[in-house]
């Protein structure tokens, strides 16, 4: 690899530890994927903050790095810690998690880093642009950041997002570069997609067969499509595969697709029988959703006002169960000053900012059966959170 100057400085230890550390692992993993040099990020996103993921282990190499002078070099932000900041103690998670979530939180906002703990940065402002290069971990951020803006991102781990960060540039090599930007799988769309569950079950199905590939969907309509359904389909091919890339014809401003690539098909059969696995187990069981959460990756404005309309129109004076709206702690604020927090609380429902059911302690909060309409969150529920899942329309599941 060919560094800079300046690079070549911090990995000689001239700009102290934390850089030198920094540098070592992304001159490492520049030289495993056969990288030529490093390239400038504008951004960086962390993923790897829920004491949850990153548990005792985790906490002591964040306080090493600040110890030894860490600071980040570029705009870098977080992915959702594994607390509601605010309103921990309201939602019943368990004292000591919440204490070791927040000296997580203080020891990355040490380094400069911005806690805005959400998995939709494209939603508070931090939106790429076409062509730019950056450095996100979180899978799903990834997915929309590479598809639907056409930025340039690879699936960074935790450790050399931070790594990026404190050192401003990242190794050039998978889809930092336009060959690797191509696709050789087709997907073609068959079938009505009416909402966020659809993409969603697609996602998940999709991903499953196509692994690391860069998927292609022809026969999507544009019309039907929105930043809410391809951050729901993004989202579950990363999670049930590990896709990073995918295109949509005449929705995503980029659409390689080599001569000869695979072709399958996805029906309503497909979608149908997608949906009738998620939901096996809890079916099996006859289990109830004890709660209904919404936002994985974090509800958008348009979603929370969709709920507020569903409770609405419903009349749904007391909810069922507990409901979750996840959400970035920006995007709480501005459906307080709509009065849509207020429709949706009056029922009994939660805004939840800064963090997500996947990442919160949910077994040790006492639940066990839990809805969503994400095909993400399906997929991450059970293994994460010793969750039954049921899977459905944001109109079935409110109620």
């Amino acid at each position: 690899m060919q560094l800079t100057v300046s690079e070549q400085k911090m990995l000689s230890g001239e700009h102290g530890i934390a850089a030198q550390q920094s540098m070592e692992i992304l001159v490492a993993l520049g030289k495993i994927y056969g990288a030529d040099k490093m390239i400038p990020v504008t951004s960086v996103q962390v993923a790897g903050v829920s004491y949850k993921t990153i548990g005792d282990a985790g906490l002591e190499y964040l306080n090493d790095l600040v110890a030894n002078g860490a600071k980040v070099r570029v705009p870098t932000f977080l992915n959702p810690a594994g607390i509601d900041v605010a309103q921990w103690k309201e939602l019943g998670v368990p004292e000591h998690f919440a204490k070791k979530q927040i000296e997580i939180l203080n020891a990355y906002a040490a380094m400069g880093i911005q806690n805005t703990c959400t998995c939709t940065p494209y939603l508070i402002g931090i939106k790429p642009k076409l062509g730019e290069h950056i450095a996100w971990s979180e899978s799903s951020a990834v997915a929309y950041a590479n598809s639907a803006l056409g930025a340039k991102t690879n699936r960074e781990g935790g450790p050399s997002a931070l790594a990026a960060a404190i050192c401003g540039v990242t190794p050039n090599y998978g889809f930092h570069l336009d060959k690797n930007r191509v696709s050789d799988f087709i997907v073609s769309v068959e079938c009505e997609l009416k909402d966020e569950s659809d993409f969603g079950a697609m996602g998940y199905y999709v991903g499953a067969i196509v692994k690391n590939r860069n998927p292609a969907f022809d026969g999507i309509e544009k019309e039907s499509t929105s930043t809410d359904k391809l951050k729901a389909l993004g989202a579950a091919m990363a999670a049930s595969g590990s896709v990073g890339l995918f295109f949509a014809e005449d929705i995503t401003p980029e659409f390689n697709v080599k001569d000869g690539a695979e072709k399958i098909p996805f029906t309503e059969k497909e979608l149908r029988e997608t949906k009738e696995k998620i939901n096996e187990e809890a079916e099996k069981e006859n289990a109830k959703p004890q709660l209904v959460s919404i936002g994985c990756p974090h509800a958008s404005i348009d979603e929370i006002r969709h709920v507020a309309e569903i409770i609405t129109r419903k009349k749904i004076s007391k909810l069922k169960c507990d409901l979750w709206i996840c959400t970035a702690r920006e995007t709480k604020k501005k459906a307080e000053e709509l009065g849509l927090a207020r429709t949706i609380e009056a029922a009994g429902g939660k805004i939840v900012a800064d963090t997500c059911m996947v990442v919160c302690p949910l077994e040790q909060m006492g639940f066990k059966v839990t809805a969503c309409n994400s095909g993400k969150a399906a997929k991450y529920l059970p293994s994460l959170c010793k969750q039954k899942v049921v899977f459905g329309k944001m109109e079935e599941l409110i109620c």
